[in-house]
């Protein structure tokens, strides 16, 4: 096919509109590119619930085996269990999914062995060149011997090596309620949370890659509103949400009120902390909230910032021997699992903190959340380094302001902070804002808003 790479091929990924942007055979180039890149000699490959994933994952494996590596497919997974497989196995993997994208898109996650990221930086430019050349004349073709492709179920062993990062022995019984929103945490919470002292309350557990039910992203807080009500309904002592490939989880507490991800950061980064002796560097984004860091120090850790994205905070992880970092889309890493991250695991330490004492989770998770925060806000824009130049002018040179730029633009005084950063893809500038209390925060983002929007 005709395909335009440079609309495909992400910072951290591969996606698009399947087949309008790419198909079977364009998948069997990325396959045949993605061992050459990574050297290596065998692979494991995974896929979501889409109904174009099955096909796209055995045309890749196809382009793989034909340059002679060996295929191992695990089948129907999430996407943390494809990196719990290229951990185990220590194989270069590749993850078929396209996350909380619509139906009609899919994509590639890839990773080099032990769940080491593949972004720009890290080999995804050399495949995207490779596949640009191959286009016309397809890849070509290896004096190797055919590579198998055998298959593979991980999901218990998957479910028992979570488990074993947390002790969940002594918790109390729970009700929990989980929204899968169709996506794959229907088919991994059922074996991760066999055995424990919960009753489980599943929504939408049916793989559905075409979402009837809506939209798998549960940072969009229309798409949490059915678990908040059911959380409700139920009594119960929590409510989760996964997103699409089920590597992000989203959590409400017992009145149903969402719970910031900034808070659950800190709530692991002081749990992990306590597990390592009280010592152990944590990694947050510039827009998490002021308490990550506050409560890193707090329990006896290093908060060290970085920018947005999770092939930053993965680079940052390796770098510095981090034991566990957390972003405000709900990403959270762990350096017990391989520096990857996994929204199952971080559900894991919420259970085991709420069901660890009595009291209810507002009351627990209250300690970390100490902000008043806008939350992020997009905006489109002409032209975003104009607004951003007018934003720095704007606050340059005020008593007390300090100005930086490790991502877009930080703003950050006694009593508030602020940070705009464009959208790679997008014309758009995004805004987070937080502050001590509810009225500086909500001044502080109509002016910023005022001058973006101007």
């Amino acid at each position: 096919m005709t395909a335009d790479l440079s609309q495909l091929v992400k910072a951290y990924d591969v996606r698009g509109v399947v087949p309008d942007q790419w198909d079977e055979s364009l998948a069997e180039l990325f396959g045949a590119a993605f061992v050459q890149v990574t050297a290596a000699t065998a692979i494991v490959i995974g896929h979501d619930m889409r109904p174009s994933s099955p096909g796209l994952s055995r045309a890749f494996a196809r382009g793989a085996a034909a340059r002679g590596v060996d295929v191992t497919e695990i089948g129907l997974c999430s996407t943390d269990q494809l990196y719990y497989a290229s951990g185990a196995f220590d194989l270069p993997g590749a993850m078929f999914t396209a996350s909380h994208n619509p139906a009609q898109y899919n994509g590639i996650k890839m990773c080099r062995a032990g769940a080491a990221p593949v972004g720009q930086d890290t080999g995804l430019a050399e495949i995207r060149q490779l596949v640009e050349s191959w286009l016309d004349s397809g890849a070509p073709s290896s004096d190797a011997t055919p590579g198998t492709i055998t298959q593979r179920d991980t999901l218990e062993d998957y479910a028992a090596h979570l488990r074993g990062l947390v002790d969940l022995t002594s918790i109390r019984p729970l009700k929990v309620v989980v929204d899968a929103g169709n996506g794959m945490g229907g088919h991994t919470v059922p074996t991760v949370f066999a055995g424990l002292p919960l009753t489980l309350v599943p929504m939408y557990f049916e793989l559905d890659g075409t979402f009837p039910n809506h939209e798998a992203n549960p940072l969009d807080p229309k798409n949490i509103v059915d678990l908040q009500q059911r959380v409700r309904e139920e009594g119960a002592d929590l409510g989760i949400a996964f997103d699409g490939d089920a590597d992000r989880c989203f959590v409400v507490d017992e009145r149903g009120d969402p719970v910031a991800p900034s808070a659950i950061t800190a709530l692991v980064a002081s749990r992990e902390l306590a597990k390592h002796g009280g010592k152990g560097t944590i990694i947050h984004n510039l827009i998490t909230s002021w308490s990550v860091p506050e409560v890193v120090r707090e329990n006896g850790g290093t908060p060290v910032r970085t920018r947005v994205g999770h092939s930053f905070i993965k680079a940052e992880m390796a770098r510095s021997g981090a034991i566990f970092g957390g972003e405000h889309s709900a990403h959270y890493y762990f350096k017990d699992f391989w520096n990857a991250d996994t929204g199952m695991l971080a559900a894991l330490h919420v259970l085991a903190a709420l069901g660890g004492q009595e009291g209810t989770l507002s009351g627990l998770v209250a300690q970390y959340d100490r902000y008043a925060a806008s939350g992020e806000i997009n905006s489109t824009v002409d032209d975003q380094t104009a607004r951003l130049a007018a934003i720095k002018t704007a606050y340059e040179g005020q008593e007390g302001v300090t100005l930086d730029e490790l991502d877009g633009l930080t703003v950050t005084a006694a009593d508030w902070w602020f940070n705009v950063r464009p959208s790679n893809t997008e014309p758009l500038l995004r805004l987070n804002a937080e502050a001590r209390d509810e009225a500086t925060m909500t001044k502080v983002r109509d002016e910023v808003l005022a001058i973006i929007r101007g």
